[in-house]
């Protein structure tokens, strides 16, 4: 029988493990390039330092629609927790966010594959 007023802890349903491997370390963003086909969603996470005109790619993920739809919902519920416990993240006024921090990535000219046509 329950003790009552106490609600049984909630499992996680899915465990991740980091095996070592190359190439799984932590990456730093603060650009993104959002491309997407009937089939996929990719995502070019690049960094970009005061000063440099390309941003390097450091990471590219690709997911399906249905996994970007519940990502979205993640992330937006750990955005709720987030701001609920530290306070609102603020948006930039003069631009949108996507202007801000999620920039068009543009080829660079002297880029090897321009170099190679």
């Amino acid at each position: 029988m329950k003790a009552k007023g106490k609600r049984p802890k909630k499992q996680a349903i899915t465990q991740l493990r980091l095996a070592p491997m190359k190439g799984v370390d932590p990456k730093y963003s603060n650009v993104v390039r959002i491309s997407h086909s009937p089939a996929e969603l990719v995502f070019d996470f690049g960094l970009i330092l005061p000063g440099d005109k390309v941003a390097q790619i450091v990471s590219k993920v690709v997911m399906s629609p249905l996994g970007i739809k519940l990502l979205h919902k993640a992330l937006t519920e750990n955005l709720a927790k987030y701001e609920k416990k530290y306070g609102e993240i603020k948006l930039p006024k003069k631009a949108s966010l996507a202007d801000t921090l999620f920039q068009t990535i543009k080829p660079d000219d002297d880029s090897e594959e321009d170099q190679e046509k």
